[in-house]
């Protein structure tokens, strides 16, 4: 069999931060899918930030570099790789690809893109979110990038017209978070089962943000909200409330789901505290299990939704937005935009009428099928497009 060899740029092997790794395992799932249509044999090389955690995205045709500045300065380091593959899929972290984190981040973002553009080797950006931009150089640069990769998926609408108005001649599609293709397995569940109700703790949310208070500008305090509730599902009969981890960051306290759910399980000991997860996939498999989950970890809210589970998710920025929007799926809290009371309605008033948001869950399906198919044959067109250069 053919092989070709795919370059990973900012994806991962070991994230603790498990959307990271459901980006990874999805878009590797769906990368497969294309070759096997084609009768190809892929080669995989992961390149991201340094990892400290046990790998979870292994095999043979796997291996895995570390983007730090020596890497790319060197011509045997960054370059080198670039030049050994037959095409890169960038996906940015999922969220990445933006100005408004500092500029060290966006030259490394931007740097990691722009070299496979000048060594020619075509460059797609795998479905993500693009921007925001607000500023210059920065907007100009991503807008050349895009317009120059051989393709860029947006995975929300408003990526889409981001990425229309900085770059209107980039060959640019919708599709969807590739999280949606994340295999799980579904726990079995005993007739007598607890109505189980999860909630997706942000370690990052709780703390207030990375480093002030309230760094995301929410409408409340999401502690108080999330104590508040908890105490009110205890209290209803026949439920259990999970606590669960989505971003495991212990170098980083302000960001750690599980001193988060560590932390309110002490003060709440009636929760369950949900055991932690050695992978994307294992996680998805715990939260299938759930009759209800709220939170604020979008891909712990992707996890439920792909599940069949009903969901409130928690948006503290344009990324939930967008691909609820897409999703047609209204039931969001927008915690720029609501107040504690309206937020906790939203929330219970969802764990009430859980049948009509799993109905909603289900019109989607077919939609998000088709969003993942688009991916795959487009893919298909690039690599057979790559294999002839």
């Amino acid at each position: 069999m053919t092989i070709i060899n795919i370059g990973l740029p900012w994806h991962s092997e070991a994230a603790g931060n498990l959307g990271v790794g459901a980006l990874t395992v999805g878009n590797i799932v769906l990368i497969r899918r294309a070759t096997d249509r084609m009768g190809l044999t892929p080669r995989f090389t992961i390149l991201g930030p340094r990892e400290t955690g046990t790998p979870y995205v292994t095999g043979p045709d796997i291996v895995h570099r570390t983007i730090n500045g020596r890497y790319m300065a060197s011509p045997r380091g960054y370059l080198a790789d670039v030049r050994a593959q037959h095409i890169m899929l960038d996906i940015g972290g999922g969220d990445s690809f933006t100005d408004i984190y500092p500029d060290k981040r966006f030259a490394y973002i931007v740097g990691s893109k722009l070299v496979p553009l000048i060594a020619g080797v075509p460059l797609v950006l795998s479905p993500q979110t693009i921007g925001p931009f607000s500023r210059q150089p920065h907007t100009r640069v991503s807008g050349w990038i895009c317009t120059r990769a051989a393709h860029v998926f947006a995975r929300d609408p408003i990526s889409l017209a981001l990425t229309r108005r900085i770059a209107p001649r980039a060959k640019v599609s919708e599709v969807i978070d590739v999280a949606f293709a994340l295999p799980f397995t579904r726990p079995t569940r005993a007739p007598d089962a607890k109505i189980k109700v999860g909630f997706s703790v942000s370690g990052l949310m709780l703390a207030g943000g990375h480093v002030t208070d309230n760094e995301y500008g929410l409408g409340f305090d999401f502690g108080a909200l999330t104590r508040r509730l908890v105490t009110d599902f205890l209290a209803l009969p026949n439920v259990e409330v999970h606590l669960i981890a989505h971003v495991y960051a212990p170098h980083m306290p302000r960001d750690d789901d599980a001193r988060a759910i560590d932390q309110l399980h002490a003060e709440i000991p009636a929760t369950i505290r949900a055991p932690d997860f050695a992978s994307p996939s294992e996680a998805k498999s715990y939260i299938s299990g759930l009759d209800f989950l709220t939170g604020g970890r979008m891909h712990a809210t992707i996890a439920a939704f792909s599940s069949g589970v009903p969901v409130v998710p928690i948006s503290y920025s344009n990324k939930f937005e967008g691909l609820y929007a897409g999703l047609n799926y209204p039931h969001l809290v927008n915690a720029k935009g609501m107040g504690t009371d309206e937020a906790y309605a939203r929330i219970m008033g969802g764990f009430h009428n859980r049948a009509d948001l799993a109905a909603d869950i289900a019109r989607a399906g077919p939609g998000i099928e088709t969003a993942l198919n688009a991916y795959v044959d487009e893919l298909v067109r690039q690599f057979e497009a790559a294999l002839k250069r």
